[in-house]
């Protein structure tokens, strides 16, 4: 299974294209966006020039240095990373991270607000013999330390629910109602959930209620097809214009971002999803 923070691993690079402005493309209802690290073999400059074809609003995933890199097509970065020292495996359920998150926000929060990036990631950690309950508990008191950061620059901290079952063996956040449990208890319109689908319909399924009952803790949310992360068609177990169309139903204002590993011509395979979840 190919997971992200391998791609990551390799060298990022940038395209010597010239810029251009974003033509005037509809993705419809939702604010779509594609993931950086699903086409590392594409120069994000091309990757930018061609999602602003398409229609698509920003580039999700992005490292600081490539925060700008998108604005010279008419985009913006979606989700950024701003606080390395949190990882999937070491995140916000063990106190003793709390100080190295917070110095990381310090920094990295604002350089997001400087870039007009609206979201960055958040992880729970792995369990590692920890309980649900002390883990959620922990989060709390890790988010209460750095909401006031989000809150003061206008950047939403998204914590990222992700599976624990195929590819991320012990994560902590593998399902909606921690997530939900955690998010509730800091209370704050800066602290929110990044709804990946892929993840979610592993652990739990039943997509488009839980969707709906908690769209209020919802601030990004991640497409992948089921099984295998791969494209949004035929292939898959996902009814993708129904959840897309059930999402923008619930005017919902984050950012809908495809995160698939594409198989075939990946810039085909990106303009397929848009368009299915074009609703």
């Amino acid at each position: 299974m190919i997971d992200r923070r391998t791609v990551l691993g390799s060298s990022l690079a940038l395209g010597a294209t010239a810029a251009m402005p974003a033509p005037a493309v509809s993705a419809g209802r939702l604010k779509q966006s594609v993931s950086r690290w699903c086409y590392q073999d594409i120069p994000l400059d091309r990757l930018c020039a061609a999602a602003a074809g398409m229609g698509l609003q920003g580039i999700d995933l992005l490292q600081p240095a490539e925060y700008d890199v998108p604005r010279r097509y008419g985009l913006r970065c979606t989700m950024g990373y701003a606080a390395d020292v949190m990882t999937i495996a070491n995140g916000l359920n063990r106190r003793e991270n709390h100080a190295a998150i917070e110095q990381a926000f310090r920094v990295g929060i604002p350089q997001a607000a400087k870039a007009g990036v609206p979201n960055v990631i958040a992880f729970s950690g792995n369990r590692r013999g920890l309980s649900d309950e002390e883990g959620a508990a922990n989060a709390v008191i890790g988010l209460n330390r750095v909401k006031r950061i989000a809150e003061d620059h206008g950047v939403t901290i998204c914590i990222e629910l992700l599976n624990s079952k195929v590819d991320h063996a012990d994560y902590m956040a593998d399902h909606t109602a921690w997530g939900v449990r955690v998010a509730s208890e800091v209370n704050s319109p800066r602290v929110k959930l990044l709804y990946d689908i892929y993840h979610m319909q592993i652990m739990e399924g039943d997509l488009i209620r839980t969707i709906r009952d908690n769209i209020r803790w919802l601030g990004h949310i991640h497409t992948g097809g089921v099984p295998g992360r791969h494209n949004l068609d035929a292939t898959q177990e996902v009814n993708w214009q129904a959840v897309a169309r059930s999402i923008a139903d619930l005017q919902f204002d984050g950012y809908f971002a495809h995160e698939f590993v594409p198989v075939g011509d990946p810039l085909t395979a990106l303009a397929q999803a848009v368009r299915i979840c074009t609703v």
